[in-house]
């Protein structure tokens, strides 16, 4: 006795940021649809976004945003046509309204993420679109003519598949990667999955002293044997393990990267607005002005108090020393130190703390116009399973939803 197949025009496996928007999109252009969702709930990693707050997008213009992603230009011709002005007016025409906060970040009026996603599910039951949760996905099966989709929930017929189910950070949410098995086995070259916007773990006891410290507007680089990777201007913060904070998560894209290529060393100017010059001639006049003083009293106007303790164990400087005291070569570690205060990366934290995957379905086998794939006629991706990932600021946000967006209109 044969079981029954549902039959739709497009199958939508995973209800995050791109799923729900290519579903919205396709409903309304009337094809029949249905979401498969393993949660019990659409949007969960969408929750937790921009600490909650839901973390949109950007406002900065697309000659910025680019520059942002790795594989950027891949989504050149997307924000063409649904960009971040697109995206604002989508969310405040169905009732949920925006404001922008510092960096050009777009945030919901209300600052819940929760919002976000709730927008997204009356939509979804408004363009009747059909709603599966609870039903994880087992296996993507091109078939002749259609998709068979089978999951825990029994198995699903459509002419079109868009896969969407994100990447493998946040597991827990549901991010498990397991879209990168299926589209290896339709045949598309899945690149190493690795954590990327994630915290960076170091090797030196001293960084675990500074937990709780936050530095903001400093320079800080990665570098393998002296040869610059990746920089950053901004805000980082000292935890139990090593560093996190936005320049920090942006800079582990880079680090995750290029792990086991060498030894990679963070180095943080802790004075980028000064040149070495006026930075030695201000060291100077601190130390001649202030002779009897202890250096860590001396040093309060130069560094958060409790960094100037670390920071002059790390340069080898005795604190109690008094400023007459100091020599020209520890007055030179000093200032070397202030310009480069460095540690060794151990690695980068795990997938369970990384906000975003870098790799993915590789972005040469996806037209970028349509979001097809270029190997399986029919087969669309959409969001974090693509090879694209972007900086701290709403910049995956976006890109999950124009992804999404694009694909919607295409199926």
């Amino acid at each position: 006795m044969s079981r029954n197949i549902d039959i739709f025009d497009v199958i939508i496996i995973g209800g995050g940021p791109a799923g729900c928007m290519a579903a919205i999109e396709a409903a309304g252009r009337g094809r029949r649809v249905i979401l498969l969702e393993k949660n019990n709930e659409i949007g969960r990693k969408l929750l937790l976004t921009g600490n909650k707050r839901g973390n949109i997008t950007n406002l900065s213009p697309l000659e910025d945003f680019i520059p942002k992603y790795r594989n950027g230009m891949f989504l050149r011709n997307g924000f063409a046509r649904f960009f971040n002005s697109d995206l604002i007016s989508f969310f405040e025409t169905n009732g949920l309204r925006t404001k922008v906060e510092r960096g050009k970040r777009v945030y919901p009026e209300s600052e819940n993420a929760g919002d976000v996603a709730e927008t997204l599910k009356a939509l979804l039951a408004r363009n009747r679109v059909q709603v599966n949760l609870r039903t994880p996905v087992t296996s993507v099966l091109r078939r002749k003519d259609f998709f068979e989709i089978e999951s825990l929930k029994g198995s699903f017929r459509g002419g079109k598949a868009v896969i969407c189910c994100g990447g493998a950070s946040f597991p827990e949410t549901g991010s498990t990667g397991d879209g990168y098995a299926w589209a290896a086995a339709l045949g598309h070259t899945v690149l190493e999955p690795m954590p990327a916007l994630c915290g960076i773990v170091t090797e030196e006891w001293h960084v675990r002293k500074l937990q709780g410290v936050a530095l903001k507007n400093i320079d800080i680089r990665a570098e393998i044997e002296g040869r610059k990777i990746a920089g950053e201007f901004g805000e980082i913060i000292f935890t139990h393990y090593g560093i996190s904070g936005p320049a920090a998560l942006n800079l582990s894209r880079e680090i995750s990267e290029n792990m086991g290529k060498g030894t990679i060393k963070i180095i943080i100017n802790l004075k980028p607005g000064l040149d070495s010059p006026t930075l030695d001639a201000r060291l100077l006049r601190e130390l001649d002005q202030n002779p009897k003083k202890q250096l860590k009293n001396l040093f309060k106007s130069l560094l958060p108090l409790s960094l100037i303790s670390p920071f002059l164990k790390h340069v080898k400087v005795f604190e109690e020393k008094q400023a007459c005291n100091v020599t020209r070569e520890e007055r030179q570690r000093i200032l070397e130190g202030l310009t480069g205060f460095s540690f060794t990366v151990r690695e980068t934290r795990s997938f369970a703390d990384s906000m975003v995957t870098r790799g993915g379905v590789s972005t040469k086998e996806i037209n970028p116009q349509t979001m097809e794939s270029r190997i399986v006629p029919g087969l669309y991706f959409a969001g974090e399973i693509i090879d694209v990932d972007g900086k701290t600021g709403g910049y995956n946000l976006q890109a999950a939803f124009t992804t999404g967006y694009i694909a919607g209109i295409s199926v």
